[in-house]
């Protein structure tokens, strides 16, 4: 299956087919439509109001992914992919990781993309800006 994930901001439609990933819709005028709701991998929005550190909220998460399981999410974004002609599926959220201070550089598609890694052993490229890693200090 052909994934990616970015940012409702950067993505074009080039990229593939835009999958909303977040628990609420985008309050912005979005230049596209999207194209489906992966449910089974949007985090609750219990689990945002916690407002965790980046490792209690990727322990959380991938709860929530276990408790769902590799069959069925992969069920669903097989289904988002047949409805959308087998086209890439791009999964979207709003946080720009360009922006955002280096710490805090994260997010749950970053978060999904590892986990499913780790199940599948197929990455999930990353389309939006990301922070420029600094260059190796000579001293």
């Amino acid at each position: 299956m052909d994934l990616a994930t970015c940012t409702y901001q950067e993505f074009t439609p080039e990229m593939g087919a835009p999958i909303r990933t977040t628990a609420g819709h985008p309050r912005f005028t979005l230049g596209y439509e999207l194209r489906g709701h992966a449910r089974l991998i949007t985090p609750t929005r219990e689990l945002l109001a916690q407002n965790l550190p980046q490792d209690a909220y990727e322990f959380s998460y991938r709860r929530i992914l276990n408790g769902h399981g590799i069959d069925r999410i992969y069920a669903e974004l097989a289904g988002l992919a047949g409805r959308n002609g087998g086209a890439r599926l791009v999964l979207l959220c709003f946080d720009r990781l360009d922006k955002l201070p280096p710490a805090d550089a994260w997010c749950h598609r970053l978060h999904f993309a590892k986990w499913w890694l780790e199940q599948t052993g197929e990455p999930i490229p990353e389309l939006g800006a990301q922070r420029p890693t600094p260059p190796p200090s000579l001293f």
